[in-house]
């Protein structure tokens, strides 16, 4: 059916010849881009449009930014303000992206809803439809998906990732040159976001779409993601009843969950708080992890409750997980730090290391030893430059240094996959680094012995002898050595060395002498500083730039959601030890083959404390 063509909709820009207003790109986007992003925050592009990172993201502002920039299609209650129909010009050519807009103008006009458009200087199209009840995460997603499966050029992620979906909006720059135009005036585009489309054209729109959103649904039944399986051998088995498993952490934040276990939003989101309140967390743990868009998935969940009745219906929730962990409750007490066995050592005695025959304990020397290593350590990395090899290098000593700060001596003996997850590098990448590090004109390292069995490599700091009189004449650095911290495995190596300067510095520091601290250039300590600040991490006063206490890492790293990556790693690498473990029992019976419970000496934390790196998870239990 063809309907007569109203003031708004774009006419066929390949064949009308229609002269369309030319607002100025700025005026557009301060217009607009508050009243359809999901929540005030922007990511942008500095890679000219190739992708958004979520370390670049910002808060959103009236100002245009200089760079292709994407606004969040979701906020942190998991909701979309406004439905993001992005047309592709890849999926089929211009010819095909004109066709699906016509046909998605025609059902928008047929339900009586008001939309905005725009056009991207390479002839892709995007349609927005401002809601006046916002959508929840579910719900929206499925009707995206619907629509896809009758337009070929629709590309339906900007619906399907509620952590990372985003979009450019009108007037924002394109990675081809030029900006997202408006396909109307600015002001009929800025009347339909100020008076946006009222519940019932909601309603009839997924009325309309019925059958097809069914056929969404039925195929998420038959597919399951591998990353939502909550098996005991796909979740990280954790060492205390006070974690949360992955599992329903990814839930809790993804707003995904495998169909086939949980027949509805209510049932996956009665297991989160289930879940939430096996780990201790209490009613205020978990909405504040919902208001604060960490647990944005959890959030949409609770949607279809008015904002004043969430907080009730989340007491209910969790009042009906404690009567169901209470009825379940056999033998839970938790782990304390009481022997496991007889023989075993409480953890809360010193790590002991062997080296050869002789055993050595933490000790005055050695610990003068480790700080005057780390002078060292500073030298060389003042010589050292700001490629991706030599910040990596720079992060494996630090993580060799905290190993040997935790075991109390000199001889470090943990294998490359330990320091993968201490430094969030590959492990293979590591051993490149080592070997580099050790072959050094100036070695801070070096291998006493190699490999053998389940042993990593043994490795020793060195203080070179040209370092040894200027490194001991230096003061020795207050604070905790840190490798990496979680929250940096997103915001980069740059973000952490500076971020570290701040930290350590008792007076603001300013660009300059943050570039001759951290040895990096100024451009790199200035995106830096733009991260740090963009997640609260910084802030800059009129002294200069200064550690913002207000915002905690641990926050930060629950927002990135960087634990589930590093969990993913210990996964692999338990299963790649479980094999090189079983092939020596059957090869070398005489090897040294510890339990499975000694391979990665990692805990799932909820929020780790703020002083933890990736370095004590890897490294808490070895010895």
């Amino acid at each position: 059916m063809t309907l007569p063509q109203h003031d708004w909709a774009l006419p066929d820009l390949q064949s009308s010849g229609v002269s369309l207003v030319k607002d100025e790109p700025s005026v557009v986007w301060a217009a607009l881009a508050p009243l359809l992003a999901g929540q005030p925050r922007v990511r942008l592009s500095r890679d000219a449009g190739r992708s958004y990172p979520q370390k670049f993201e910002r808060d959103l502002t009236d100002a245009l930014p200089t760079v292709p920039a994407a606004v969040r299609v979701f906020g942190k209650d998991g909701s979309c303000r406004a439905l993001f129909f992005d047309f592709d010009a890849s999926k089929g050519g211009l010819a095909q992206v004109t066709a699906d807009v016509r046909v998605l103008q025609e059902w928008l006009h047929r339900l009586g809803a008001r939309w905005i458009e725009d056009f991207s200087p390479n002839g892709g199209r995007h349609v927005y439809v401002p809601l006046a009840d916002p959508a929840t995460f579910t719900d929206a997603r499925e009707l995206v998906e619907a629509l896809g499966n009758r337009l070929p050029s629709l590309d339906r992620t900007p619906h399907q990732n509620l952590l990372h979906g985003c979009m450019r909006v009108p007037g924002s720059r394109h990675k081809t040159g030029g900006h997202q135009q408006l396909a109307m005036s600015l002001s009929m585009a800025y009347d339909v976001a100020r008076r946006p489309n009222a519940s019932t054209v909601w309603a009839a729109m997924r009325r309309d779409l019925r059958d097809e959103i069914q056929a969404a649904r039925a195929l998420r039944l038959e597919a399951v993601a591998p990353v939502l399986e909550t098996s005991a051998a796909n979740t990280m088995n954790v060492s205390s009843a006070s974690r949360m498993s992955q599992a329903m952490q990814s839930i809790a934040r993804t707003g995904l969950y495998d169909a086939n276990r949980y027949g509805s939003n209510s049932e996956a989101r009665q297991a989160v708080i289930t879940g939430a309140a096996a780990a201790g967390l209490n009613a205020t743990d978990i909405y504040r992890r919902m208001t604060q868009g960490i647990w944005p998935g959890l959030a949409s969940f609770y949607a279809r409750y008015s904002a004043g009745n969430r907080v009730q219906a989340l007491q209910r929730d969790l009042a009906a997980s404690h009567r169901h962990l209470k009825s379940k409750a056999t033998n839970t007490a938790r782990q304390s730090s009481n022997h496991k066995n007889p023989t075993s050592r409480p953890n809360t005695q010193p790590p002991v290391l062997h080296r050869g025959n002789s055993t050595l304990v933490d000790s005055a020397a050695e610990h003068r030893f480790i700080r005057t290593w780390r002078n060292a350590a500073s030298l060389v990395e003042q010589t050292m430059g700001s490629s991706r090899a030599d910040l990596a290098r720079r992060m494996v000593l630090r993580a060799l240094g905290a190993a040997a700060h935790m075991t109390g001596g000199s001889v470090v003996e943990f294998g490359v996959r330990s320091l993968a997850v201490a430094t969030g590098l590959d492990h293979t990448t590591v051993a490149g680094h080592l070997r580099a590090l050790r072959s050094a004109s100036n070695p801070l390292i070096a291998m006493l012995e190699k490999a053998k069995g389940t042993r990593g490599d043994q490795y020793e700091l060195t203080i070179p002898d040209p370092l040894k009189e200027s490194a001991g004449d230096l003061a020795w650095k207050k604070g905790k050595l840190h490798a990496l911290r979680p929250a940096f495995r997103e915001l980069g190596f740059p973000a952490a060395f500076v971020y570290e300067a701040l930290e350590t510095s008792a007076t603001p520091l300013s660009t300059a002498e943050l570039v001759r601290i951290t040895r990096l250039s100024r451009t790199t300590v200035s995106e830096s500083l733009e991260i740090l600040a963009a997640w609260n991490l910084a802030t800059r006063g009129c002294a200069g730039w200064t550690i913002e206490a207000s915002t905690s890492l641990s926050t930060v790293a629950e927002c990135l959601g960087v634990l589930e990556d590093v969990a993913a790693q210990v996964k692999l690498y338990r299963a790649q030890r479980a094999v090189w473990r079983k092939w020596l029992a059957g090869r070398a019976p005489d090897a040294l083959l510890p339990s499975p419970d000694d391979d990665y000496p990692w805990e799932i934390y909820e929020g780790p404390p703020d002083d933890l790196s990736l370095a004590d998870l890897a490294f808490r239990s070895a010895g």
